[in-house]
C-alpha cells in the first residue's frame, strides 16, 4: 500500500482528517560539477526515498544531524528544489513541476519560514515593506488603508506590540526573536496552510526559544496549520510535535507519535540522538553515554551501501550493508527502518537480538 493510501486510510479509520500533504518515495540527488569531462558523473546523494505525510492542525517534526538532509526536504515542498524523483501530493492531486502561475498558486498555500531572519529579510526595506509584498501579491490588500490595517494585526498576532512602534523600523532595529516573528508574519500574510519551519530557533537565543515555539504552536492550532517542524533537537520534538520522524545521512529509519519514539525509540540512531540530548534526569556512570558514537556521518557523495548508519552502528549485522531494510510497523502508528525489527512488514517473532534500552 503506497503512503498516500495507508496515510488516507488510517485518518478514515481514526476519524482523524485527510493529509493535507503527502510525499512518497521523494529523491534528490545534488549533481558535482566535473572538472575533468573523462571522469565518471558524481553526485550528492542529499536524500532517499522519503515518504511522510502531513496534516491540517497537527506539526509533525523531522529530526536528525547536520547535513542529513531535512532542509533539503523542506525545500523540495516548497519547490525551491525540484525533486530527482519521487511524488508530492497536495489536497489529493500531484503537485505540477510547471512554473508561472501554477508555481505562484502553490506557494500561496505552502510557505518556509527560514533558518536565519536577518539573512532572509532584506536590510534595506521596512517591516512595512516586508509585511505589504505578500498582501498586495496575492491581492489581500487593495490599498494603503487596508494595507497598514492588516499589516498592524499581524504584527499582533505574533506579539509585536505596540504593533505601530514596528511598523516603520528596519531588520537591524530588531532583536533575533523580533525579527523572527517579523519572518513568521511574513509567512501568515499570504494565508498559508501548510508551513515549513526550518529550524526556526536555533540562531535565536535560549532564553526566547520557547516564546517562538509556543508561537509556532498557538498559530497552527488556531489557524489549523499542517506544520512542519525541522530540528536537530529531538527533545524539543517531543514537547512541540505530534509526529516525530528521524533522518540519517537522507534516510528516514524511525517515525510514529512523538512520545512513542522518544520514550521507547528503536533505531539506533534514535538512541544515540536520544542519549546526546540534555535530561537532568540521567545519570550517566563515570562521564559515558547510553549508546557509544563511533564515527561521523558519511560523506553523501560516496554514501555506505545498505543502511547508511551501519558503520556507525553497535548492533550492525552483514545484510546491513547490502541493502536498506523494509519499514516495520511497531503498532500504535510507531515504525522504524532497521532489521533488528525485521524487514519490512509484521515485526520479527522474537526481538531477542535488539538492542536494550532504558525505556523498555
Amino acid at each position: 500500500m503506497s503512503v498516500t493510501n495507508a496515510a488516507q486510510s488510517r485518518a478514515r479509520a481514526n476519524g482523524a482528517p485527510q493529509p493535507i500533504m503527502v510525499a512518497e518515495h521523494l529523491k534528490k540527488d545534488f549533481p558535482l560539477r566535473q572538472l575533468n569531462i573523462l571522469s565518471p558523473a558524481m553526485a550528492v546523494h542529499a536524500v532517499e526515498d522519503a515518504s511522510f505525510a502531513l496534516y491540517p492542525g497537527r506539526a509533525t517534526a523531522l529530526v536528525g544531524e547536520s547535513g542529513s538532509g531535512k532542509t533539503t526536504i523542506a525545500r523540495m515542498l516548497a519547490r525551491l528544489y525540484e525533486p530527482t524523483s519521487g511524488t508530492l501530493n497536495f489536497r489529493g492531486d500531484p503537485v505540477k513541476l510547471g512554473r508561472g502561475a501554477d508555481l505562484a498558486s502553490y506557494r500561496r498555500h505552502v510557505q518556509l519560514v527560514f533558518q536565519d531572519p536577518f539573512a532572509s529579510l532584506n536590510p534595506v526595506h521596512s517591516i512595512r515593506y516586508h509585511l505589504s509584498r505578500p498582501l498586495r501579491i496575492y491581492g489581500h490588500a487593495r490599498n494603503r488603508q487596508e494595507e497598514t490595517e492588516q499589516i498592524l494585526a499581524l504584527l499582533r498576532r505574533v506579539n509585536l506590540t505596540p504593533a505601530e512602534q514596528f511598523i516603520e523600523k528596519y531588520p537591524h532595529q530588531l532583536s533575533g526573536g523580533q525579527r523572527q516573528r517579523i519572518a513568521i508574519a511574513r509567512t501568515l500574510a499570504v494565508q498559508p496552510e501548510v508551513l515549513l519551519a526550518d529550524e526556526p530557533v536555533s540562531m535565536l537565543d535560549v532564553s526566547i526559544r520557547l516564546d517562538i515555539l509556543n508561537l509556532l504552536r498557538r498559530l497552527k492550532d488556531e489557524e489549523q496549520l499542517a506544520l512542519l517542524y525541522i530540528t536537530h533537537d529531538i527533545a524539543s520534538a517531543r514537547y512541540f510535535a505530534e509526529e516525530t520522524l528521524v533522518m540519517y545521512a537522507g534516510q528516514m529509519v524511525e517515525g510514529g507519535p512523538s512520545e512513542e519514539v522518544t520514550q521507547r525509540p528503536k533505531h539506533p540512531y534514535t538512541q544515540l540522538l536520544l542519549s546526546a540530548a540534555p535530561d537532568p534526569t540521567r545519570v550517566k556512570s563515570k562521564g559515558k553515554t547510553d549508546l557509544p558514537a563511533r564515527g561521523e556521518i558519511p560523506s553523501l557523495i560516496k554514501p555506505p551501501t545498505g543502511c547508511r548508519f551501519h558503520p556507525r552502528c553497535p548492533h550492525a549485522m552483514p545484510v546491513c550493508k547490502e541493502r536498506f531494510p523494509g519499514r516495520t510497523d511497531l503498532g500504535n502508528g510507531h515504525w522504524t527502518n532497521c532489521f533488528l525489527y525485521g524487514d519490512g512488514g509484521r515485526p520479527v517473532a522474537s526481538n531477542a537480538s535488539a538492542p536494550k534500552t532504558a525505556q523498555d
